[in-house]
C-alpha cells in the first residue's frame, strides 16, 4: 500500500507535523493557483492517503496572494478537449473533492484573495472555511461561456442556496467580507486565517478519531438520503461512536466533574 512518503508532488506541498496535522499547500502562485489536471491528480493522491496515514486533521492553504482562481483556462484552451475528454476531467475533480468531503479527516481551508470557479468548488469540499479579509468568492462560469463541473451544483448550492448560486453564475456577483459569512461561503472572517485554521485543526485533532470520522463523513452521506433512511443511519452511527472506549473515558470524566465545562469564552 502506498503511503505519504511515496507521493511525487509537483504542484502541491505536503507537510505533516508531530501532532498528526497535515498542511496541504497549493503551489502555483504564478498561475493564481489555477487547477490544472496534474494538480487535481495530486489532490486525489493526497486525500486518498491521509485517512489511512493516521492524520488527525488537515489544513488546505495556498502560496501566493490567491487561494485559487479555479480551472486552468489556459490548459483547457490549449488541450482543445472534446466533450468526452472534459467529462472525464470533471470526474477526476469529483474524485478529488469526494475524497476530501467523505474521507473522515477534518479539513480546514485557509482562504485569501480569489476563491472563484473551481477554487470555490475546492474550498466547498473542505469542512471548515476560514477567510482572510481580502477574500472574494465568485462563480464566473457564465461570463466565460462555461458551466461548473467540479461539484458546485452540489456543494456551493448546499452552502448558499440555489437562487444565490444562479445569481453568481448569471451576473458575476462576488461575495466578500461579512456578507460571505452571512450567506454561508465561509464560517470565519479573520485577520490571521492561518493562525485560526491551525487553532481549529489542533482542537479537532484532540477529538477521538472515530468521532471526527463520523462528523466529517456520515453527515454528508446522510444529507444524500431520505429523512427516514438518514434517521436510521444516524442511529447506527451513534450506536457505534457513542459506545467507543474513548467516549466512555470522557463520559466518566464528565460524571466525576473533571471534564472541561462547555461555556462561552470571555
Amino acid at each position: 500500500m502506498r503511503d505519504l512518503a511515496d507521493l511525487t508532488l509537483k504542484n502541491i506541498l505536503l507537510d505533516v507535523d508531530d501532532d498528526g496535522i497535515a498542511t496541504v499547500t497549493l503551489n502555483r502562485p504564478d498561475k493564481r493557483n489555477a487547477l490544472d489536471i496534474a494538480t487535481i491528480e495530486e489532490l486525489v493522491d493526497i486525500f486518498s492517503l491521509l485517512p489511512r496515514a493516521g492524520i488527525k486533521a488537515a489544513i488546505l492553504r495556498a502560496n501566493g496572494d490567491h487561494f485559487s482562481a479555479g480551472l486552468d483556462l489556459v490548459e483547457h484552451h490549449r488541450e482543445d478537449r472534446s466533450a468526452s475528454d472534459f467529462m472525464h476531467v470533471c470526474l477526476r475533480w469529483h474524485e478529488a473533492f469526494n475524497k476530501m468531503e467523505y474521507g473522515g479527516v477534518p479539513i480546514i481551508a485557509v482562504l485569501k484573495g480569489a476563491v472563484v470557479g473551481g477554487g470555490l468548488e475546492l474550498a466547498s469540499a473542505a469542512h471548515i472555511r476560514v477567510a482572510a479579509r481580502d477574500t472574494y468568492f465568485g462563480l464566473p462560469e457564465g461570463q466565460r461561456g462555461l458551466f461548473t463541473g467540479g461539484g458546485a451544483t452540489i456543494r456551493v448550492a448546499d452552502l448558499i442556496g440555489k437562487a444565490r448560486m444562479i445569481d453568481m453564475m448569471l451576473s458575476g456577483r462576488l461575495y466578500r467580507d461579512q456578507e460571505a459569512v452571512d450567506v454561508g461561503l465561509c464560517q470565519y472572517l479573520v485577520d490571521d486565517p492561518e493562525a485560526k485554521a491551525l487553532e481549529i485543526a489542533r482542537n479537532a485533532a484532540q477529538n477521538p478519531p472515530l468521532s471526527n470520522f463520523a462528523i466529517c463523513s456520515a453527515i454528508s452521506h446522510m444529507q444524500n438520503m431520505s429523512a427516514l433512511d438518514a434517521a436510521y443511519a444516524e442511529a447506527v452511527v451513534a450506536g457505534v461512536v457513542n459506545t467507543q472506549e474513548a467516549a466512555k473515558a470522557r463520559l466518566a470524566a464528565f460524571a466525576q466533574g473533571t471534564a472541561n465545562k462547555i461555556k462561552p469564552r470571555l
